[in-house]
């Protein structure tokens, strides 16, 4: 029996600032990732300092040069045809197409790298999953108003949204606001454009921002319909599910308390109003959101059509200081090393390491059944159809001297979350697809590196910039095209 309904969109995902490059070309402005350093060189510094990061000579930057998908799009494009992707997600580079503050007229010569795109894609049978905004923040934003912080960004990401929708109406049914909005609260520089250190109170200026783009996004919500009534827009977090590590109750509420962290954005996204638990926890914080006339008004209005997340790994949560020792790592909780990638969860002292799981090279807990777990979660919760539009394993793959990359571990990997994507589509979950991160090796958000590699598809470049940027296909690149060939059946693979 195939779980997998016939119309189920199989794929994979990038995004502009860790695959395109191109920094100076076409007249884009550097965004907040273009400014930082490689983990080990003093990331996790330059994310909650940027405006003084981007000062400093930092000699290579991975993010300014990325893979270079902007000259290397329609080569890249052929390989994923091959797969047989039905489906790519992809967004647009913010500063790419708006390179200045107050610009009336996008950027044509942006725009037109990303109709060829769009074009070409859609000639080769994919639709188009587009992000407005992943984390790709204007560095122009930072430095007129901190980022999301201040309310004046609302009209820009609605004039950059606005620009979208009218543009690709005809081209583009799905559409997501914000990647990982949840971030705001670890990532307040890649989701926010926000310097931290600038701010008195930080946990405050975290949800201002948050309200800011809970707005817009809304306001988003309910432009797109109007220009597109078959537009389907959505929301998107870091999907992360959170085990109480022992039966003690604390525990429990400690796991409950971290979750609701992540699920307080689509409540507003989906629901269309603020949930109960935010009035205590802005009592219990000092926290005091700004909200203006019709704000409330606009969520209601704007709900989003699907939920969408990224999904790579799960959490162990406790309350017992004596088990805290026992660290764990994964998108939002780093394990204690002298590697300072930025990636810092608002509950980093409660994780603890799950010795029921295996863990990647970057010390996340690898946990097929979870996602199963989440998605039947997210959909009870919600009752809106769903989308899995990250999944992936990060790992040091080796190009052999005759040009291969064995990567059973990833297959593996791979296998088993599509396994347990099938099961929660038959426990009834409204799936619409899967574009998993990243088919072709591309910059580490995390860490800045190259040598974190996702891809089913080897990009010959290192941490340095070195490299012919050729494309090789890993063996997983086969097993791949056999799982989609077969709607999600055949997931096989000989180790």
């Amino acid at each position: 029996m195939n779980n997998f309904p016939k119309d189920f969109l199989w794929g994979g995902a990038t995004a502009a600032d860790q695959y395109e490059g191109a920094y100076n070309q076409a007249n884009k402005s550097l965004s907040a990732s273009d400014i930082l350093p490689l983990a080990g060189n003093g990331r996790k510094w330059a994310l909650d300092h940027p405006l003084e990061a981007a000062k400093k000579d930092y000699g290579f930057y991975p993010a300014r040069q990325g893979i270079d998908g902007y000259n290397h799009w329609k080569e890249d494009l052929d390989l994923f045809a091959e797969m047989g992707f039905s489906v790519y997600r992809m967004s647009v580079s913010w500063p790419r197409v708006f390179p200045e503050l107050g610009m009336e007229e996008a950027n044509e010569e942006g725009l037109k790298y990303y109709d060829k795109v769009i074009s070409y894609a859609r000639e080769l049978g994919m639709e188009i999953i587009m992000t407005i905004d992943h984390f790709d923040t204007p560095l122009w934003a930072t430095k007129a108003f901190n980022g999301w912080i201040d309310r004046r960004m609302m009209d820009e990401f609605l004039k950059l949204s606005k620009t979208l929708f009218l543009r690709y109406k005809d081209q583009i049914k799905y559409w997501i606001t914000f990647n990982e909005i949840n971030a705001l609260l670890n990532y307040p520089l890649f989701a926010g454009g926000i310097d931290i250190s600038k701010c008195e109170n930080p946990l405050e200026a975290r949800y201002q921002a948050a309200h800011n783009q809970l707005v817009a996004s809304a306001k988003a919500v309910t432009l797109g319909h109007e220009i597109n009534p078959n537009f389907m827009i959505g929301s998107m977090i870091a999907g992360v599910v959170n085990y109480p590590n022992t039966p003690y109750p604390n525990d429990a509420l400690e796991a409950q308390e971290t979750t609701r962290k992540s699920y307080f954005f689509p409540d507003v996204q989906a629901r269309g109003y603020y949930p109960l638990y935010a009035k205590r926890l802005f009592e219990e914080n000092n926290i005091e959101i700004q909200i203006e006339d019709g704000d409330l008004e606009a969520l209601k209005k704007g709900t989003v059509d699907f939920v969408s997340f990224s999904y790579y790994s799960s959490s162990d949560v406790s309350t017992d200081s004596r088990i805290k020792a026992r660290k764990t790592a994964g998108n939002f909780s780093p394990a204690t090393s002298n590697n300072d990638g930025g990636t810092v969860t608002w509950d980093a002292e409660n994780t603890v390491n799950n010795p029921y799981l295996e863990s990647s090279s970057w010390g996340w807990a690898i946990d097929p059944v979870g996602l199963r777990y989440l998605m039947n979660d997210i959909y009870d919760r919600f009752q809106k159809p769903i989308m899995i539009v990250e999944n992936g394993l990060g790992e040091h793959d080796v190009l052999t001297e005759d040009g291969h990359v064995h990567d059973n571990y990833r297959i593996r990997y791979m296998s088993e979350h599509i396994e347990q994507m099938g099961l929660a589509i038959r426990d009834g979950v409204e799936c619409l697809g899967y574009t998993m991160w990243g088919p072709i090796d591309i910059i580490a958000n995390s860490t800045g590196e190259m040598s974190k590699r996702y891809g089913f598809i080897y990009v010959d470049r290192d941490n340095d910039g070195n490299g012919t940027n050729n494309r090789i296909r890993k063996d997983s690149f086969e097993w791949y095209k056999q799982v989609i060939s077969s709607n999600g059946e055949d997931l096989y693979f000989d180790i």
